[in-house]
């Protein structure tokens, strides 16, 4: 028997199982694409794709059913290996375009231009991140809580060196500086400029995982950038920024966003109504 006697040629069902797993592995290569996890991917499939082929022409039975039955254990050990590319990918398909319709923050936008034109002008490094439907409660809490109102001036005292948030991120939840000296994770993409330094790959790394609008001003030549969606838009001025973002923040929030906003309203007037409890209470007595 010749070796193209051991193949069978598919019937139709089996043409479309064939483009099915096609596109799946297409799509599997393009979300995991520019990871460092990209490589050992293609090196997996391709080992035991070949293994497989060798095992079942030659016969091999025996070999042929033992990699059959690590294939569990590979995949349990795939999950492992590339847990923080598939949260990303599992992240960007929850942002996609049916979820699409936010609460307008347009009026965030001439604060935040002021600051930045502000940081940018005399050189002060900046890490701004506008939250979307996507939360952000773990890299919140990695910072300090403040729920204060967003305005230039305090956005810029924020960044002044040698104060002690200046090093960190700020995240601005609906329109309320949530927290400030939060840390962000850094993008793993290989094919990032070395150029590009901490600031702006932690803007890239949490856009990977959100859907989080980020700003930043470069310390050492006050460059203007913008972050999402994992990418990263450079060398924006004063109109360029403020045109960018009144596009990317006048939609209308969806049900869930708007909910979300309600509730952490909900829990800021019922902070600030403990805190006059506690400091009038003394008093009464």
């Amino acid at each position: 028997m010749q070796w193209n006697d051991a193949f069978e040629i598919p019937d139709v069902l089996g043409w479309i199982e064939i483009f099915i797993l096609a596109a799946m592995f297409y799509f599997l290569f393009r979300l995991f694409k520019g990871t460092r996890g990209s490589a050992i991917l293609s090196g997996l499939i391709i080992l035991f794709a070949a293994l497989f082929a060798i095992t079942s022409l030659s016969h091999l039975d025996v070999l042929n059913w033992l990699l059959s039955k690590l294939m569990l254990y590979i995949s349990l050990a795939i999950v492992v290996i590339f847990q923080p590319e598939i949260r990303r990918v599992l992240a960007r398909l929850g942002r996609q375009p049916w979820r699409n319709g936010i609460a307008s923050q347009r009026n965030l936008v001439e604060p935040i231009v002021q600051a930045v034109k502000l940081l940018s002008d005399r050189k002060v490094g900046a890490l701004i991140a506008i939250e979307r439907d996507i939360g952000m409660r773990t890299i919140q809490d990695s910072g300090t809580r403040l729920n204060s109102t967003v305005s230039a001036e305090l956005l810029a005292t924020i960044f002044f060196p040698h104060t002690p948030l200046h090093d960190g991120g700020v995240i601005i939840a609906g329109d309320r500086i949530c927290s400030a000296g939060c840390l962000f994770p850094l993008s793993q993409k290989e094919e990032l400029s070395k150029a590009l330094g901490t600031r702006h790959r932690a803007a890239i790394g949490i856009t990977e995982e959100t859907d989080a609008i980020v700003i930043v001003v470069s310390e050492e030549t006050g460059s203007i950038s913008i972050a999402y969606n994992g990418k990263l838009r450079r060398g924006l001025d004063e109109g360029r920024l403020r045109r960018v973002l009144s596009s990317m923040l006048s939609r209308e929030r969806t049900g869930l966003a708007k909910f979300r906003e309600k509730l952490r309203s909900g829990e800021a007037a019922f902070s600030d109504t403990a805190l006059m409890t506690q400091t009038e209470g003394p008093n009464e007595g």
